[in-house]
């Protein structure tokens, strides 16, 4: 078949034709950003074109696709529905390739990335399989069974999913633009796990996940004692986090992963527990998470001279909060400098005290102006990033690369670049001003 994916620069889109590409079919894409980014790796090793124009041509047999980030006035997405060309929803496409597969989806409001990330490490070191995580990386083979998806829940894209196997790493207010409230958030979640057909691995310890209705098996995972997967004994260093995973009361062994943080061992106690379920020894998983490296911008170290750089997709509070949790963890004795960048007016009107009390846990916030390219300023009237900074103990508001200049006494510091925008242009500046 043949596809064509606007906005293919999106990690979740460039990921989507990456499979599809890899899955025999042909693929090419638009995308208005010229600017190289990370996600193109993907697509260039398969040689997917990508187009910046309006005047190319396409079969009549293609299959468009688009990202949200596109207005349906856009004018390539008019433009192809003038030819006629049939348009499907990029949850369905990504719907009809999973289940294709033995499918294990991992959904929540934080850590499916890392979550997802960490199974398919396990599962390629052991047995295969194939990927789709919402990183700008993705790869199919029907040579393998298993699939592990990130199932993202904005504009309840992971209700088009219908998995063998379900991860529910925890549950809060996020995306509000697309629920009515928190109660419409677990309903969808409780759907999302009722479509499950084996089996849903859920964080336990999240009182929002508890409420789930379902009809589904549910294994709990957590800290705390009345779940059946239980992490314990958990030791945090600078070189990692070490634990002991039990299940049903009973020890199941000893792990140690290169992450940081209390949620990140939550993460962990997921994937080894699903894993398991699936017929993985313990012994094998031990080993596999020794190996283990996080998806992209996710915890992303560069060290340049005495300075630590780190590229984090962190964009909700909550998010924020822990990494700066895991960054204090690993560098204990630094001063902690954080460069954030707000995505989505709706998000920083929702959480503007949550974000300013995260951003207050470091000695230094740099904010730049809010970006957004699915919401319209003017439907925000007085929400911008002024409002975080004037309610931050030691902040400062940037305009992007033209301030960057700013951060130059930063130089010897950790920094933290915090964003689902694209933000490698500010990286790139920082480590110019500092060398």
């Amino acid at each position: 078949m043949k596809y064509y994916c606007l906005g293919i620069k999106g990690t979740g889109m460039s990921t989507l034709a990456q499979i599809l590409k890899d899955l025999g079919n042909d693929v090419c894409g638009y995308d208005d950003a010229k600017e190289e980014k990370f996600t193109q790796v993907g697509l260039e090793k398969r040689n997917i074109k990508i187009y910046y124009d309006h005047d190319h041509d396409l079969d009549k047999d293609t299959i468009v696709t688009h990202s949200v980030a596109l207005s349906e006035d856009h004018e390539e997405l008019k433009r192809v529905k003038k030819m006629g060309l049939k348009v499907k929803k990029y949850s369905e496409i990504v719907g009809d390739v999973v289940s294709m597969f033995d499918t294990i989806a991992v959904a929540g409001t934080h850590g499916k990335t890392t979550t997802s990330s960490l199974v398919r490490h396990i599962l390629e070191d052991t047995v295969g399989c194939n990927y789709f995580i919402g990183a700008g990386d993705g790869h199919a083979s029907l040579d393998h069974s298993y699939f592990v998806i990130e199932a993202d829940e904005f504009n309840k894209h992971f209700l088009d999913y219908y998995p063998k196997y379900a991860i529910i790493t925890n549950m809060e207010k996020e995306h509000m633009e697309c629920y009515r409230d928190l109660d419409d958030i677990i309903a969808s979640f409780s759907q999302f796990a009722n479509q499950t057909k084996e089996f849903v691995v859920a964080c336990g310890d999240n009182e929002n996940v508890r409420k789930m209705n379902s009809n589904k098996k549910i294994y709990y995972y957590g800290f705390q004692d009345q779940n059946d997967i239980v992490a314990k004994n958990v030791k945090l260093t600078k070189e990692g986090s070490e634990f002991d995973v039990y299940v049903d009361q009973e020890l199941l062994g000893h792990f140690a992963v290169p992450l940081f943080g209390n949620h990140m061992v939550l993460n962990a106690t997921a994937a080894i527990f699903l894993c398991t379920k699936l017929g993985i020894t313990k012994e094998q998983i031990e080993k596999s998470l020794h190996t283990f490296k996080n998806a992209k911008r996710r915890f992303a170290e560069e060290i340049v001279g005495d300075t630590v750089i780190i590229d984090d997709y962190a964009h909700h509070p909550t998010e924020i909060k822990v990494t700066l949790e895991a960054v204090k963890q690993k560098y204990p004795d630094r001063k902690i400098v954080v460069v954030f960048k707000p995505n989505t007016y709706s998000r920083t009107k929702d959480f503007t005290q949550e974000f300013i009390d995260a951003l207050n846990t470091v000695d230094k916030a740099y904010v730049t102006e809010i970006e957004c390219n699915r919401e319209k300023q003017e439907d925000y009237p007085g929400i911008n990033s002024k409002l975080l900074v004037d309610g931050l103990k030691n902040g400062t508001l940037i305009h992007d690369d033209n301030d960057v200049s700013k951060l130059k006494e930063e130089k010897g510091n950790v920094v933290c670049f915090m964003s689902c925008a694209y933000i490698n242009h500010l990286i790139d500046h920082f480590k110019e001003s500092i060398q």
